[in-house]
């Protein structure tokens, strides 16, 4: 299995006109934080969790020509917004786009991308095979998916475990049930947005206490904030087996 971070930012993580805090002026390349997303290849299959704003570009910039399946989190904005681009997949493809959402999210993109869902559509609109999940394991191909539900604040939010790799962005509280499913994971993704409190995400120190609390070998964090800092500041300060994620990090399972 290959995991590769797309993007590891937020809407206040990526570069900002006109900003001149220390993460948007590095020069370092492991500062410049797209909004989160990671794709997942194994065994013949390549999927996407999350379309954000930066979809279109991140899918450039990886030099990617073909996608099997898009996994959604939830239906925010930084997480949907650039549903649209996968129209040129499709035309490559010569196939509707596979999606799987829980009904909060489905709900979000017919309305979002109404024109796409309609009876009449445009010749061009994007071409969706849009599929409902709910907390039951499920199947992309050969691909084994756990749902992992997880709160950011008070919107259910999905996790997703493949293999012994687990990732969970958005979240501020997880029920022990869902603990359960992440324990016993090699590979861990979760956000960590800075280093004060916030009321719908994990900070530094709290993402910190989860993974050393599951015991898991290693973990990388994302959904990374300016607030936090550059990664040269941040990353050389954790614990041995955690690290900061960043945009075009590669990790094989």
């Amino acid at each position: 299995m290959r995991i590769t971070f797309l993007g590891t930012g937020t809407s206040s993580g990526v570069p900002m006109i006109g900003c001149d805090c220390e993460v948007c002026m590095s020069p370092d390349p492991m500062d410049r934080r797209l909004r989160s997303s990671v794709m997942v290849e194994t065994e013949g299959m390549r999927i996407v969790i999350d379309t954000g704003p930066d979809f279109r570009y991140q899918m450039l910039r990886a030099g990617i020509r073909n996608l099997d399946a898009i996994l959604f989190t939830h239906p925010h904005k930084d997480h949907i917004a650039g549903l649209d681009d996968v129209r040129a997949f499709n035309f490559f493809s010569g196939r509707p786009m596979t999606l799987y959402a829980n009904a909060l999210t489905e709900e979000a993109l017919r309305r979002e991308y109404h024109y796409a869902f309609g009876e009449k559509r445009y010749p061009g609109v994007p071409e969706l095979d849009l599929n409902s999940i709910g907390t039951e394991p499920f199947q992309i191909g050969s691909m084994s998916v756990i749902p992992i539900p997880v709160w950011h604040l008070n919107m259910p939010v999905l996790g997703f475990r493949i293999g012994d790799f687990t990732y969970i962005t958005d979240a501020n509280r997880i029920e022990p049930e869902s603990l359960d499913l992440i324990r016993g994971s090699r590979v861990v993704v979760l956000n960590a947005l800075r280093k004060t409190p916030h009321i719908s995400h994990f900070t530094l120190d709290e993402a910190v206490s989860l993974v050393q609390e599951l015991d898991i070998p290693q973990a990388w964090f994302t959904h990374i904030s300016h607030q936090l800092g550059t990664h040269a500041s941040v990353s050389p300060a954790l614990p041995e087996g955690i690290a900061l994620a960043y945009d075009g990090l590669v990790v094989d399972l």
